[in-house]
């Protein structure tokens, strides 16, 4: 009987050592769980983190409102070319009494200690993540698409998320159909922020601050890169500041009741251009208070910080938040100090030019002159201009249902002087060397991708067939054929 009880005894501690074994075996011996499921298949879905991201949000917003009446306009600003040695005074065309400015002050620096100190505003975004975001609907949507299929020229594989107001704007065969195989997605607004009125220039900050990625290139939808914009991710001067913005052509007109109530010090005229936002990069990670700031300057933008950052002059609206915000912060930044140039064609009557597009600079090629201190916007013989990097083509829209043909709009942005098909882009002959390639005729080819393919049912063309015909037309007249006065598309 002992002898059958040692038996069962020494059995059972053989079997407990083997367990042993085993078990120690597998736990130093096989991959970690991660390596096996993603660590994303145990997060929370993205949309259910974009609507609890905007409740919160939403909260802070409301809790800090200016709490005072609107602004009120004296005169609006001019349109006055930036000029880097002007030792003019800055405008102060907007009147904000007393208490009005305290209260705003007040309120501005509540909301700024909210956000920092919240423990529910978690951006929705997947860290480790980048891609592209924009917005676009209805007339939009075939620009967008232009402007997607360019960006693909370039060799970048960037996700893409756009950004729809509402279900209106949503389609289907565009959404389902298309994008989809350009690596891009729709995204609807209105079902993360509900019925709240979000639309027009709002609609920036918000699909950034709702958008999965954590470095983030912003395009407009009729903005495009000539080159692969990821590399811009990897180099300075995004590296170090995580914010990159472009110039517009203006002079910055924020009031000096703006800076005030930020509590930051007036600048100088010459600190710097005005913003233009159809094209910026910002890492969340760097610059989720800033973005936060921005939105709310958004959020009350149309009551009452939009009249303070631009005071009436051209553009008025989100473009001047976003740098406003970092400064207002202390937050890093890099503005891109190389001028934006304006694209076209010139005047038959000799009288200047008539321009459809903007060219912003490399700002990689800009930070590598500035970092030397040399500033060609002081003095432009100081070195070679750097690379066109992107261009907006915003005037009109290149939408070959609407504007871009005939004389519809005030720049004729297709017809020579003449009266016959030309093209849009050929000056400054400088600007258009500095390009690289025959851009136009790329853009081109896309927009006659994008009105032939017979995927592209769009809600607004009313009739394809006939936009696709106008489009080869134009294509077999301008560039099926090269033609002597062809632009240099590079200044070698």
């Amino acid at each position: 009987m002992g002898t059958f009880r040692f038996g069962r005894l020494k059995s059972l501690l053989l079997a407990t050592g083997a367990i042993f074994l085993i078990s120690t075996f597998y736990l130093y011996w096989t991959p970690a769980p991660a390596s096996v499921v993603p660590s994303t298949a145990f997060e929370v879905p993205l949309t259910e983190r974009q609507i609890a991201f905007w409740k919160a949000l939403k909260s802070v917003l409301e809790k800090n409102a200016p709490n005072c009446p609107s602004p009120v306009a004296r005169a609006d600003a001019h349109a006055v070319h930036f000029n880097a040695t002007s030792t003019d005074a800055r405008p102060d065309l907007t009147l904000l009494k007393d208490d009005d400015r305290k209260a705003m002050e007040e309120a501005h620096a509540n909301y700024i200690r909210d956000v920092r100190v919240s423990k529910k505003l978690r951006s929705p975004h997947t860290a480790g993540t980048r891609g592209l975001v924009s917005t676009a609907g209805n007339s939009y949507l075939p620009v967008f698409l232009s402007s997607l299929r360019m960006l693909r020229r370039t060799g970048s594989t960037l996700p893409v998320e756009l950004y729809m107001k509402d279900a209106t704007e949503y389609e289907k065969k565009i959404c389902d159909g298309v994008l989809p195989d350009l690596g891009a997605k729709c995204v609807v607004l209105s079902e993360i922020v509900g019925k709240n009125p979000i639309a027009h220039y709002q609609l920036k900050v918000f699909a950034i601050l709702f958008s999965s990625f954590e470095e983030i290139i912003w395009m407009d939808a009729d903005c495009f890169p000539l080159h692969k914009p990821e590399e811009l991710l990897d180099s300075e001067p995004f590296k170090t500041n995580g914010l990159i913005t472009w110039p517009d052509f203006w002079v910055s007109t924020a009031s000096p009741a703006y800076f005030e109530l930020s509590r930051q010090p007036i600048p100088p005229m010459s600190a710097r251009q005005s913003s233009e936002t159809g094209v910026f990069l910002v890492s969340k990670e760097a610059h989720l208070t800033t973005l936060l700031l921005a939105a709310y300057y958004n959020y009350y933008g149309p009551s009452h910080y939009f009249r303070l950052l631009s005071q009436g002059a051209p553009g008025e609206g989100d473009k001047e938040t976003f740098l406003q915000a970092a400064t207002a912060l202390g937050e890093p930044f890099y503005a891109v100090s190389e001028r934006v140039q304006a694209l076209g064609h010139w005047k038959p009557d000799g009288e200047g030019l008539s321009g459809s597009a903007m060219a912003q600079a490399d700002p990689v090629e800009d930070y590598a002159l500035t970092s030397q201190d040399k500033r060609r916007i002081i003095d432009p013989s100081v070195a070679k201009a750097p690379r066109v990097f992107f261009i907006h083509a915003h005037y009109p829209k290149f939408n070959p249902a609407e504007n871009v043909f005939g004389t519809k709009w005030e720049t004729n942005p297709t017809l020579k002087a003449d009266g016959s098909d030309g093209r849009a882009w050929t000056a400054p002959e400088d600007v258009v060397s500095r390009f690289g390639y025959d851009v136009e005729r790329n853009y081109w080819e896309e927009i006659k991708w994008v009105s032939c393919d017979p995927k592209t049912q769009f809600q607004t063309w009313k009739n394809k067939t006939e936009v696709c015909q106008k489009v080869e037309s134009y294509w077999q007249n301008v560039f099926a054929e090269p033609h002597e006065d062809d632009p240099k598309f590079t200044d070698d």
